[in-house]
């Protein structure tokens, strides 16, 4: 068996385990599909908050209007009317018009948001410090919890506009939402001690060299003390002899 470490850019997300002998291309395989089920588990808890904070989706085009808007164009919500949370709900108005305000009871809203910090913690990035390997039953089973959840809250089920029920039915809108990372960063084969302390002896090399070069500078060749024939020219009376034009 061979251990994965899957991430994005630097930032760890899921281990995977696979038999040695698994082809590469049924690796890849296996590895995006874990890694989208997790964004999928992601997206439902994101909008199973929403749920329990302000009620079900509201029809598209009703969405963003205010209530004088709604009435003037005399729209009307009929999934809300039959998308009753059990035991009643509670009015809590959604300030971004999204949803239709009939929230769930404080007893069915702890039935959504205890069942999603549980999915969250299936396919949380700290199972990669724990060391647990995250497979594709456990993205499922959180899936399924998540389901059984909002089935016990809206026995009745969600319009078919809400995005939870389309994520459930796999017909989920994800337009606009690919963002393109490029290939992922290559592992430092250095530590960054190691990478300090590299630096630091290539800085001091260079010095080293630029002092050498220093001292290689020929310049005082052209002083009088090294001029080999000054003392024969001395001997003879031609010292100091400057030559012009006439």
């Amino acid at each position: 068996m061979v251990l994965l470490h899957v991430k994005r850019g630097d930032e760890s997300q899921f281990l995977l385990q696979a038999p040695g002998s698994t082809e590469l291309e049924e690796l890849t395989v296996q590895v995006a599909r874990v890694y989208n089920a997790r964004l999928k588990v992601q997206r439902v808890c994101s909008e199973m908050e929403e749920l329990a904070e302000h009620g079900i989706f509201l029809p598209p085009n009703m969405q963003g209007l205010t209530d004088d808007q709604i009435e003037e164009l005399k729209l009307r919500d009929e999934w809300g009317e039959k998308c009753v949370p059990s035991g009643g709900s509670v009015f809590k108005k959604d300030d971004i018009g999204r949803r239709n305000g009939q929230a769930p009871n404080e007893k069915m809203k702890q039935v959504l948001k205890k069942t999603i910090e549980e999915a969250k913690a299936i396919t949380s990035k700290k199972q990669v410090e724990a060391g647990v390997c995250v497979t594709m039953e456990m993205v499922k089973d959180a899936l399924d919890q998540l389901r059984g959840a909002v089935m016990i809250v809206y026995p009745m089920g969600l319009p078919p506009y809400d995005p939870i029920r389309m994520e459930f039915e796999n017909k989920e809108d994800l337009s606009g939402t690919q963002r393109g990372q490029g290939a992922p960063a290559r592992e430092p084969v250095i530590s960054s001690e190691e990478q300090k302390q590299l630096m630091l002896y290539y800085h001091r090399r260079q010095e080293e060299l630029k002092k050498l070069e220093e001292n290689d500078d020929d310049s005082c060749l052209n002083s009088p003390w090294a001029d080999n024939t000054a003392l024969k020219r001395h001997f003879h009376g031609v010292k100091d002899i400057k030559w012009r034009p006439r």
